[in-house]
């Protein structure tokens, strides 16, 4: 199928963008550009070889502290937001 990606830029989070790269419905890689990075860097080995799916159903609706997001629900919303985007070229 090729390599996707999609750059995201954050909101609630220190974490300002997310960069996802993705193979068909597995990711690829995932680079998150500021935030916790120790957190990040094993968030990004975790789900590296993921199906997206999988990993919008464990990390969606993630609080950090009294924030209503997190980073890994970040991730969540770029991921849906990429399916959308496929979707909609598979529609044109």
């Amino acid at each position: 199928m090729g390599l996707k990606s999609l750059q995201y830029r954050t909101e609630g989070t220190c974490c300002g963008l997310i960069n996802v790269v993705v193979d068909g419905n597995k990711i690829y890689d995932v680079e998150f550009i500021g935030g916790c990075m120790g957190n990040l860097a094993g968030i990004r080995e975790l789900v590296k070889g993921m199906d997206i799916d999988e990993v919008i159903k464990k990390l969606s609706g993630i609080k950090c502290g009294n924030k209503p997001t997190s980073c890994p629900d970040q991730l969540t919303k770029c991921l849906s937001e990429l399916k959308k985007k496929e979707k909609s070229e598979v529609i044109k």
